[in-house]
């Protein structure tokens, strides 16, 4: 580990970490008042200014429908912006704790105080609303930001340097384009925190450049978030939620049902319902539709191919879509039953439009397949029976979860949003985001004589009945 700041002088983004490194205590002094500022000025960029070129950037990158663009964008990140702003203030404030008897005289409080200069590092998907939803937390909590977009949506990451250097000085909040190359030398740097939104596998990469420099980290990563149907669910509801929430943005989305589990006699029901409300929202012909997305990038496209045709060689059902083509990066919704358990769509996080289903017998199965598994970033459940669902939230771990819903947790700026141990570490949004852009000050302040002061050196027959009562009476 290095030791010295200027150690670091040869890394190409040296320059740009030093100047906010250099203005840290500044940026993080500036008062309520000013960071409301900066999140109007953000608003005003992502609300009115650049509304119209986001919408045309998310179309070139991932085919995605304006209307999609809107609520999972441009709603979100307004809608953080408007709760930090609510909420601010009463963020900022100190907050006043008791203090114990054996302290007499004094008084206690804690504040939240700007961790430093902080790096996010934003994926793909969502490009948007996972860079500037973190910026609004990291400004809220008064720190200095560089950012690294995914290199995989090329449009909207020429588009977020331009909003970000016309909103922003670059000694407060800076964004670097780029690709794995410069995603490591950043890592490289001594930043105070990591906010990192991708793949399970990258986190760990993340999480081990920040062990060397003793970085706090979030991370948003993901995995297999499994949906369990029992037979008291209302099929045709859960088939119309789960068909939305799955094939949004051709399921490139970390919350997206990964797995369906479903009690084997409703099966087939199931699968009709789903295919009923696939032709209501896409039509007979999801490649003509005006609300279908397109996968990211051809390699992701042959990694989804791949799993299809892993599923087909070992006899699985394509119950709906399977067709694709290539040229387009165009991969129907799909539905797939009958998968031998080893197959790579119930092994590995699909992050596209293929649904796995699966079937149990009785609900103590599910969970225990459900257990099996590495600890989902979202489980949800659809059942009228509060036996099953408060069995299943308490036998199963996962970062968030919907009863007869989906998705829709991740909306909700009240709550905390993030996964458990291989889904992620730390929460998001909100006071939660701008929590973990914070560090949380305990501050004691002596006003009189201490009662601790008379258990003070040296020490004395008397002095140790006194700590006898201390420990017994305080």
């Amino acid at each position: 580990m290095k030791n010295d700041i200027n150690d670091y002088s040869d890394n190409p983004y040296f320059d740009m970490f030093q100047k906010q490194r250099l203005k840290q205590l500044s940026v993080g002094q500036q008062s309520y008042d000013y960071r409301i500022k900066l999140l109007n000025r953000l608003k005003v960029a992502i609300e009115k200014t650049y509304r119209a070129r986001i919408l045309e950037a998310l179309s070139k990158d991932l085919g995605k429908p304006n209307v999609e663009s809107e609520l999972t964008e441009i709603y979100q990140i307004i809608g953080e912006i408007k709760h930090a702003k609510a909420y601010l203030h009463r963020w900022m404030r100190k907050q006043k704790v008791k203090t114990p008897i054996s302290m007499l005289g004094s008084r206690s409080y804690y504040v939240y105080e700007p961790k430093g200069v902080c790096l996010i590092i934003s994926p793909w998907n969502f490009p948007f609303n996972l860079t500037f939803g973190p910026l609004v937390s990291a400004i809220a909590a008064g720190n200095s930001v560089m950012i690294k977009p995914s290199e995989m949506t090329v449009h909207s990451s020429a588009l977020m340097v331009e909003i970000i250097s016309n909103v922003f000085a670059e000694d407060e909040v800076a964004l670097i384009e780029g690709e794995v190359e410069t995603s490591t030398q950043l890592l490289r740097l001594p930043f105070n925190h990591i906010f990192f939104t991708g793949s399970p596998k990258v986190g760990k990469i993340v999480m081990t450049a920040a062990a060397k420099h003793l970085a706090s980290v979030t991370l948003e990563l993901g995995g297999k978030s499994p949906t369990i149907i029992d037979k008291s669910a209302n099929l045709d509801l859960a088939a119309k939620r789960i068909v939305w929430g799955k094939f949004m943005n051709a399921g490139q989305i970390c919350v997206s049902p990964d797995y369906v589990l479903i009690d084997e006699s409703i099966k087939a029901k199931f699968i009709e319902a789903c295919k009923k409300w696939l032709n209501y929202f896409y039509s007979n012909q999801p490649k003509d539709s005006n609300a279908y997305a397109r996968i990211v990038t051809q390699r992701h496209f042959e990694r989804l191919t791949a799993h299809l045709d892993n599923a087909t060689s070992q006899n699985a059902t394509i119950d709906v879509g399977g067709e694709h083509d290539k040229a387009s990066k165009y991969i129907a919704p799909t539905i797939v039953s009958n998968l031998n358990e080893k197959a790579s769509l119930l092994e590995e996080e699909i992050f596209g439009p293929i649904l796995p289903i699966v079937t149990y017998t009785s609900i103590s199965d599910a969970i225990d397949y459900v257990n099996k598994k590495e600890r989902p970033l979202a489980l949800y459940i659809y059942s009228k029976r509060k036996a099953h669902i408060n069995a299943i939230l308490k036998q199963t771990r996962a970062g968030g979860t919907c009863i007869n819903n989906n998705v829709i947790h991740y909306s909700n700026h009240n709550l905390p949003f993030g996964g458990v141990n291989n889904s992620g570490i730390g929460k998001s949004h909100g006071f939660y985001g701008f929590k973990a852009f914070s560090n949380q000050r305990a501050v004691v302040k002596q006003m009189t004589f201490g009662i601790t002061e008379s258990l003070f050196p040296p020490y004395t027959s008397l002095k140790e009945k006194l700590a006898r009562l201390t420990i017994k009476w305080f």
